[in-house]
């Protein structure tokens, strides 16, 4: 998807692009836009849930003025791995590593949904600073979503695992050692949080997948 985020003072508001799966056991791939005031830097808020679990946030400020002109937000998403990426660029990986007990993203289809809302109570600075409602409206643009070969969920099942199945490359697809560099580089410069590292929060252990060699 290309998405415009809000110009000038945004705070309070957060735009949204995700794909989400039904009831109350969901998966979910998130890319939240947290407003912020004029001059400040975007940031990117990530999160991926299984089976209804979260608390996998991850957040990056944006490498250029989201503002001023559409970017590219994409997802790859496989049966070994999901990685985000801004402008072909991937900034985290969420490997399949459901042969150590964690949860993965598999067996639910999932739609694409987006929104812009109101989270004042967190999304800039915490909470500190609030919507100014006397800049309202506040507008994001999207524009050529694109989904390339996806697997269709009809009658119970996926197009991938029928006898006349989906072809498409991304079905096997891996970040390559170029990519990989790309992601480290993008991480070690532009994110400002991760849940692997925040002992804080989790004062009985790291979730698993932050303690494994292959980190998400």
């Amino acid at each position: 998807m290309q998405i415009k985020l809000v110009p000038g003072n945004s705070a309070g508001t957060v735009v949204a692009y995700y794909l989400r799966s039904q009831g109350s056991s969901w998966d979910e791939i998130d890319f939240e836009f947290l407003g912020n005031l004029s001059g400040d830097p975007y940031v990117l808020h990530t999160n991926i849930y299984t089976q209804g679990q979260g608390n996998r946030e991850q957040q990056f400020y944006l490498w250029f003025d989201p503002t001023i002109d559409f970017h590219t937000y994409s997802v790859l998403w496989n049966p070994s791995q999901v990685v985000v990426y801004v402008d072909g660029t991937p900034i985290r990986e969420f490997k399949n590593l459901e042969g150590a007990g964690v949860l993965y993203p598999k067996s639910q289809p999932i739609r694409v949904y987006s929104s812009i809302w109101n989270a004042d109570d967190w999304a800039t600075r915490g909470g500190l600073v609030k919507t100014n409602w006397t800049l309202a409206p506040f507008t994001a643009s999207f524009r050529n979503f694109s989904a390339k070969k996806a697997c269709i969920w009809l009658n119970g099942a996926s197009s991938c695992s029928s006898s006349n199945g989906t072809s498409a490359p991304w079905l096997t697809q891996n970040l390559d050692d170029a990519g990989q560099m790309q992601m480290k580089a993008v991480r070690g410069k532009y994110m400002i949080y991760d849940y692997c590292r925040d002992t804080k929060r989790f004062p009985q252990g790291l979730p698993l997948e932050c303690s494994l060699t292959t980190k998400s």
